[in-house]
């Protein structure tokens, strides 16, 4: 096959492997697997060196969230990292400055970083070598330097305008006057000490430390809501994964305030067709899959946020039924676009995310996602640390009685979702899509190419993508009439032409198909098998 298809092989491991965007990070994990470390252990040292070479994405000041499956007491566990809206920011606050919506970038935009926090806890909880280990190879890389790959260059440079409007920001990230280009050496050395902090002090030293105080000092000096309290006050959460039944395996994914039901949702609707007949590149297949999207993200609209407030405490177990499967069937017609369509929180490509995948010779397995949100978040990082804070807040409304309205001490609703899938009571895959918007509609995708057509992980990823935009205009013109489908171009012109013929608006397009990277458990021989996003920098290593 042609294209994105079959561009490399899957990676092959026996002990152990590690699959992310950046080699130097995976190298990160795989070391610390050598030194006997757990799959958590390798995910958190594959973090925290995403941190210092992808900062555009991930960071101390965003959030995290984490699946893991724990060999011996075959459990699987969800962690909850996101941070909460401030005390102060209320509807009040910010209608008191006449503003209809929260801003996207800036300090208002800023919620507690859960991320440190969430480290800890899964460390606690799932980890083998001591905290301090987990952040060395990251340290010597802020510290002593580090060569930009390619693709992570383009994101910097494209961040250069905003980066240069913050001080704190513009000296951290652009150290030339200009963001790096592909192959020169950056340094990070406030990165370096806020990690050293981090690992001599854990999370400590971002909620009531040295961190806390830059980060309140910060808060104080551009208008944010953020305090030291708010900081004091936060707290990780173990929760209750969901699941459900797609061809013959158990699809796992977080609760909201995640959007993890939506990728479970458009399987129940898709689980009643025929995919294998259709094939993977047909227009009749991609037709039912846009379809089942736009319901599923009309009820994300409708139904997700923070379920400890009333207005999202409904329970979406409903989503999951194969009643309610049955009933968003019906809604499609097979052979035309529906006009209307949920819009998108964020479309196209501009949010950035890490995910890291990891399994260890016990056979645990770690999904993590981590993300500032936007790329270099809020744009602002507070002078001295070296990392920016996360826009994450923008995501809430300024509407009392929408689900996802903006209340103190409440988590918006988030996109970044990691993902898990079982057979038989034993981890098969794990896995994830970085992207924002696309993340479910990536993950739906990967698993129909491996559990419906039999591709190997590898094959699952590079084989082309689909977009749909519920929204892509400000006047929310593309909504009215169905919203976008993006197609890469290898799906070719015959498809696009009987997309078009069914009613869809289709544009070819090269980028904004997420990021994904998946470890696959073979059940006959034991062996991993990775697959690593062709679209990125980064790979796949076993051992």
């Amino acid at each position: 096959m042609e294209d994105r298809d079959r561009r490399r092989e899957p990676a092959c491991g026996r002990l152990g492997m590690v699959a992310t965007s950046q080699p130097l990070a995976v190298q990160a994990g795989v070391e610390i697997l050598r030194a006997g470390g757990s799959a958590v252990d390798a995910a958190l040292a594959a973090n925290a060196t995403l941190a210092v070479v992808e900062p555009m994405s991930c960071g101390p000041g965003g959030d995290v969230f984490a699946l893991v499956w724990e060999a011996s007491t075959r459990r699987l566990s969800a962690l909850n990292g996101s941070g909460r809206a401030p005390a102060d920011a209320t509807i009040a606050a910010f209608r008191g400055r006449r503003l209809s919506r929260i801003p996207l970038r800036g300090p208002l935009s800023w919620t507690v970083p859960g991320c440190v926090d969430g480290w800890f806890r899964l460390h606690e909880r799932f980890g083998r070598v001591p905290w301090p280990a987990l952040f060395e190879t990251a340290i010597r890389a802020a510290e002593d330097g580090f060569s930009v790959t390619p693709v992570i260059a383009r994101m910097w440079q494209e961040a250069q305008p905003l980066l240069a409007v913050d001080p704190g920001s513009a000296a951290a990230f652009l150290p030339r006057g200009r963001s790096p280009r592909a192959g020169e050496t950056v340094r990070n050395p406030d990165l370096a000490s806020s990690l050293r902090q981090i690992a001599l002090d854990g999370p400590d030293a971002v909620y009531r430390g040295a961190i806390a105080h830059g980060l309140s000092a910060c808060a104080r000096r551009v208008g944010a809501f953020l305090s030291a309290g708010d900081l004091a006050a936060h707290a990780s959460e173990w929760i209750e994964p969901l699941s459900l039944s797609f061809h013959g395996v158990d699809v796992w994914e977080l609760p909201p305030n995640t959007q993890g039901v939506v990728v479970l949702e458009m399987l129940n609707t898709l689980s009643g067709y025929d995919l294998a007949s259709l094939g993977p590149r047909s227009a009749d297949y991609l037709h039912l899959w846009i379809e089942a999207k736009k319901l599923a993200y009309e009820n994300r609209a409708r139904w997700i946020g923070d379920p400890a407030d009333s207005l999202a405490g409904a329970s979406v177990s409903g989503l999951l039924t194969r009643e309610h499967g049955a009933c968003q069937r019906e809604r499609i017609d097979p052979n035309r676009a529906a006009l209307e369509a949920a819009p998108s929180e964020h479309p196209g490509r501009s949010c950035d995310t890490v995910y890291v995948t990891a399994v260890d010779r016990d056979r645990n397995a770690c999904s993590l996602i981590q993300s500032v949100f936007h790329s270099f978040g809020s744009g602002i990082a507070p002078e001295g640390l070296g990392f920016v804070v996360q826009n994450r807040g923008s995501l809430f409304h300024l509407d009392p009685d929408h689900p996802n309205a903006l209340r103190p001490g409440k988590r918006p609703f988030h996109t970044i979702i990691p993902a898990m899938v079982t057979r038989d009571g034993r981890p098969l895959f794990s896995f994830g899509v970085m992207g924002g918007d696309m993340q479910p509609q990536g993950q739906v995708q990967i698993l129909v190419n491996l559990l419906v057509h039999r591709m190997n992980p590898q094959e699952a990823g590079d084989a082309p993508r689909v977009r749909h935009d519920g929204s892509s205009t400000p006047t929310g013109d593309a909504m009215q009439e169905g919203g976008v489908v993006h197609l890469e171009p290898a799906f070719g012109d015959a498809v696009a032409a009987a997309l078009r013929r069914k009613g869809h608006r289709v544009e070819t397009s090269d980028g904004g198909y997420g990021g994904y990277q998946g470890i696959w458990i073979d059940e006959e021989t034991g062996m991993l098998l990775g697959g690593s996003e062709s679209r990125k920098d980064g790979l796949a290593l076993g051992i």
